[in-house]
């Protein structure tokens, strides 16, 4: 059993064991994850509550913006997150149930709210509807310090491991 310790969203440091390669993943280039992340539109916030004691995760719609990822919101948590330029991580997936395989994208970086007025006119003019009720006059944007992906492919399981 191996883990990772983490810094500054550097490359992980081996801590003890060993890495064993998997021929049923691949990691994504940095390319794939954005062409991955542009195709899609929904995907998971990962964060801290401004307590910072109980982790959250926040299924929330998204645009693809110049390599960052940009969402709607109202005041609550996910503000408060950006306000305080907390870390967060966004994930993104897609799994085939039949097949045995999928992806999975995840953006760790920086959470802060949008406020330059020419950017936030250009953004109101972007397809990023909000999906939830309510207006979602806010816009965060994640600011990526790494962008990682993985390709899994069919595993030899069970047909009642699915379920």
């Amino acid at each position: 059993m191996w883990s990772t310790r983490l810094t500054d969203f550097a490359e992980p440091e081996l801590v003890m064991g060993a890495n064993v390669p998997d021929k049923q993943l691949d990691e994504l280039t940095r390319a794939d994850c954005l062409d991955r992340l542009g195709k899609h539109h929904l995907g998971r916030l990962a964060f801290i509550d401004k307590v910072g004691v109980m982790p959250l995760i926040i299924p929330v719609n998204y645009l693809l913006d110049n390599d960052t990822v940009v969402f709607r919101t109202d005041a609550g948590s996910k503000l408060d997150a950006a306000i305080r330029g907390a870390p967060v991580a966004f994930e993104v997936d897609e799994v085939d149930e039949q097949r045995r395989t999928g992806w999975s994208v995840v953006v760790s970086g920086f959470a802060e709210g949008v406020t330059d007025p020419s950017e936030l006119a250009r953004l109101r003019e972007s397809p990023l509807l909000p999906w939830a009720p309510g207006p979602k006059a806010h816009y965060v944007r994640v600011r990526p310090g790494r962008i990682t992906g993985r390709l899994i492919g069919p595993a030899d399981l069970p047909s009642s491991w699915w379920g």
